[in-house]
């Protein structure tokens, strides 16, 4: 069988992540041992849905942006996925994602498929009220296609607690009832859960933390780069440094600052709060973003958007440990170069960032029981499985003598793949 990545033939899903998706689906099938019928079925979504989401703006004008939403397999369970808001959102991105989403599910081993979702707009040039009307006529155009059994929206880049709290309540008008494992990533007060706006940073540091044992680098003697100032790179940073690791640089959109000497974080995200960005932190000297990730380092994590690490500059990294707190931040390419530094060890975005949905599907599980757990129990949960799984990949990748983001993606993908398989094709 001729991978379609060779063909070139993506229709109407081609973007660069979904070619990156399908190239690193295509180059570990064989190692799986599933049926190729059940295999080829897993290289495209299953369903995706575009839509037009006309909105009046607060100046009287109609304004029409287009919303998305994929679901790559619903073998496993329903849907789960973010809901991103940008304006590089489009088909073939959200579709790549998706993709990555349903190897993430599979890994961890969820009772989930992978989906993901947008919107084409800028939240940042956008008001509360025409945010909030952007999610709820969004919501109504995908009411077909979404549910608590069906497809569960998450947080993204550009959303957050506020925008599921608009759908939650949007799906519940339109039901009759409440409805509240509709999304997952609300606020604790409508039926969230604790720990999970810190979940994905969380989860990259007990990463961090198996990768560091195993290649014997202490943290309180090591140093951290973190390109991403968000919800996941600002928790990141913070959990970081409570174990001791000097974060000696930090980026967001709008600039890079460093400190050999290492950042006080908690000084940082206070500027970060009252300015709205990293750049001009007092304690540090501003530094071009892309040099930054050329930083001599122990952890560089990418906590920001996709295909930074490339070509040009994978082949110049000097950090110990390249942790993917973003999703797809390296490119296939650069990950033939990295392959060839024995050096560099790279967790993968399907390990590395899965500590948000995990602890969505811990949101999803105590909204169906409607029993709810404190803090530390989530946080356990979560270190138990982050941990288990780092191992379960380590100990693949060392029997079968390859990297870490073939052993994730084999044991991934498997897991989807024989599910597929069990079951058959209809009719």
């Amino acid at each position: 069988m001729t991978p379609s990545s060779n063909r070139q033939d993506f229709g109407e899903f081609d973007s660069p992540l979904f070619r990156q998706a399908v190239a690193q689906f295509d180059a570990v099938q064989e190692r799986t041992g599933i049926d190729p019928g059940a295999l080829e079925r897993l290289r495209f979504p299953k369903r995706t849905a575009i839509v037009t989401v006309p909105v009046k703006m607060d100046n009287g004008e109609t304004r029409v942006f287009f919303g998305y939403r994929v679901q790559h397999s619903l073998t496993s369970g329903p849907g789960k996925g973010g809901l991103r808001y940008h304006p590089r959102v489009n088909l073939g991105e959200v579709s790549g994602l998706a993709l990555l989403m349903g190897w993430k599910c599979g890994l961890i081993g969820l009772p989930f498929g992978g989906a993901k979702g947008g919107v084409n707009c800028d939240p940042t040039e956008l008001s509360q009220r025409e945010l909030e009307k952007i999610t709820r006529r969004f919501t109504m155009e995908m009411i077909p296609f979404i549910g608590p059994d069906i497809d569960v929206m998450a947080p993204d880049m550009g959303t957050d607690e506020q925008v599921m709290a608009w759908i939650y309540d949007t799906y519940s008008m339109q039901v009759g009832y409440n409805v509240p494992r509709i999304v997952t990533g609300k606020s604790v007060e409508l039926s969230g859960t604790k720990g999970r706006r810190e979940a994905t940073g969380r989860g990259v540091v007990y990463c961090i933390e198996e990768a560091a044992a195993r290649l014997n680098i202490p943290l309180n003697s090591s140093r951290a780069v973190v390109q991403g100032f968000g919800n996941v790179g600002s928790v990141t940073t913070q959990e970081i440094a409570l174990r001791g690791t000097r974060v000696v640089a930090v980026s967001d959109v709008r600039g890079a600052v460093y400190n050999p000497n290492g950042l006080d974080i908690a000084k940082l995200t206070n500027h970060v709060r009252s300015t709205g960005s990293v750049q001009g932190f007092a304690e540090s000297e501003p530094i071009d973003p892309e040099e930054m990730l050329l930083l001599e380092c122990e952890f560089l994590v990418p906590a920001a958007l996709e295909r930074v690490v490339h070509k040009d500059n994978a082949g110049h990294l000097r950090c110990r440990v390249l942790a993917e707190a973003a999703n797809g931040p390296t490119t296939v390419e650069a990950d033939r170069i990295l392959k060839e530094n024995d050096g560099v060890l790279v967790i993968p975005d399907i390990l590395c960032n899965a500590g948000g949905v995990t602890v969505s599907y811990f949101e999803w599980v105590q909204d169906i029981q409607m029993f709810f757990w404190d803090e530390e129990e989530v946080n356990q949960r979560l270190k138990r499985i982050m941990s288990d799984t780092f191992r379960a990949c380590y100990d693949v990748s060392i029997a079968e003598k390859t990297d870490l983001r073939t052993a994730a993606l084999t044991l991934g993908i498997r897991r989807v793949a024989s599910r597929k398989a069990m079951r058959g094709l209809f009719p």
